[in-house]
């Protein structure tokens, strides 16, 4: 099992009503019900936000950054997710939230969709090695990552070792910023305003690298309000804009495809068309994809669960700020690729957290009575057990966590024998 990390996805146990809204949608099965309040398994947990946007109670929520958080540094730099853009239905232009984040108090503004000008570029050189697995699988998205590591640890050498953009955009913010400046870079704090809790747990527990560029995660949610007046009042300055058409399109799903262009590329959003097109990935079955970009949101980040904006409102107002350009191109220049760490520094791992057991022939003598106990029940995943399929319901069960009779069918079929026994028993005192 991994060790215990931090999760910015968590639940309020007050308000949970014991529902299963949840647990069926869960995509890695790290939810469920016990006690009539729901339990989120740790170590299965992706972040992805699917049960913050099921839950009819508002249980499930993310835990960010407050905006207060900016004080403990010195200067303060934005790091605004290109998702941003689009929660403003009337903008002219995006150096109206560059400016207007500065209004709020950020010393600079560093667009994330810089970052992912660079690394489309990073990606682009890449792919041009054979040896490299296909489909490369595209790491900008942390939850369809962690969900790798759980359900397809066989996909992991597939995943492109290149780091994800707001940790790209968080080193050069830091650099131009101390050296234009002359300060100290340890006195700059680089903050991600994040459209989803996946990449604020990115921030704080990374992927394929110790530390995080990072320095905090806020949510879109936390600063909308705010914003929205400073942009009314916002000069445009298209000076301000640095980033290509291409970076700001990495929004909407099917953008980073663009951008990075491939011969033969996939984009797909939402979790579960992910999880349907890695089984087909993993099965051999897309032979010729050359890369595959996944989107846990649908829409891609313009769906988070932690923006304002309508998916499809945002989508749209994302294709009409990237589409100025009618030839756009990466405005990266050839020492932004070495002068830069953006390259993993560690090998991701896969996630135990649906192993069975340590020992194999234990693991092997589990599954033989996983698969006894899945037999002898239903078989209608209602979840009214608390486990959200029949099969992780025997493994519940195995693994010590449910009983037999947590099955409101099984119960029902042992009350009937017992109403029979009784009935019997009655009969045979009177004669």
């Amino acid at each position: 099992m991994e060790q215990k990390r931090f999760h910015s996805v968590r639940l309020e146990g007050d308000k949970c009503r014991g529902c299963t809204n949840c647990l069926k949608r869960c995509p890695t099965e790290a939810i469920r019900v016990r006690g009539g309040r729901a339990h989120i398994i740790d170590e299965r947990c992706i972040d992805c936000g699917e049960c913050i946007r099921v839950c009819s109670y508002h249980a499930k929520v993310a835990v960010t950054d407050p905006l207060s958080a900016i004080s403990r540094f010195k200067y303060k730099i934005a790091l605004p997710a290109p998702s941003l853009y689009g929660q403003f239905a009337d903008l002219k232009s995006i150096s109206q939230v560059l400016n207007g984040l500065k209004q709020m108090g950020f010393d600079d503004v560093f667009e994330v969709a810089r970052g992912a000008d660079v690394v489309s570029r990073a990606i682009r050189e890449r792919l041009k090695n054979p040896d490299l697995p296909r489909p490369v699988i595209s790491s900008a998205c942390p939850a369809i990552v962690r969900l790798i590591q759980v359900r397809f640890p066989d996909l992991i050498d597939h995943i492109v070792d290149v780091r994800q953009p707001m940790e790209v955009a968080a080193m050069i913010a830091r650099r131009e910023f101390a050296r234009a400046h002359d300060v100290n870079p340890k006195d700059v704090g680089c903050f991600f305003i994040s459209p989803c809790p996946a990449k604020v747990t990115a921030i704080r527990n990374p992927i394929g690298h110790d530390e995080s560029a990072v320095d905090g995660g806020i949510s879109v949610l936390e600063i909308y309000g705010l914003l929205s007046s400073q942009i009314r009042n916002a000069p445009i300055d298209l000076t301000l804009e640095q980033a290509s058409d291409l970076g700001v399109g990495w929004a909407r799903s099917g953008g980073e495809s663009i951008a990075v262009s491939p011969e033969n590329s996939m984009a797909v959003d939402g979790i579960e068309n992910c999880i349907r097109v890695l089984e087909e990935i993993e099965d051999n079955r897309l032979k010729g994809l050359e890369f595959f970009e996944g989107a846990a949101c649908t829409g891609g980040c313009v769906g988070g669960p932690l923006n304002f904006e309508n998916n499809y409102v945002a989508r749209s107002g994302i294709r009409r700020l990237a589409s100025r350009d009618p030839n756009p191109d990466l405005n990266v220049d050839n020492g932004m690729m070495t002068k830069y760490d953006l390259y993993d520094s560690k090998r991701i791992m896969p996630n135990s957290a649906m192993k069975l057991d340590d020992d194999l022939m234990e693991a092997m003598r589990k599954m033989e009575r996983i698969e006894k106990i899945y037999s002898e029940l239903p078989g209608f995943d209602c979840g009214s057990c608390g486990s959200p399929t029949c099969r992780t319901f025997a493994e519940d069960i195995v693994q010590g966590d449910a009983t037999k009779m947590d099955c409101i069918h099984k119960m029902k079929e042992q009350l009937r024998v017992m109403a029979q026994q009784m009935v019997n028993l009655a009969q045979t005192t009177r004669e």
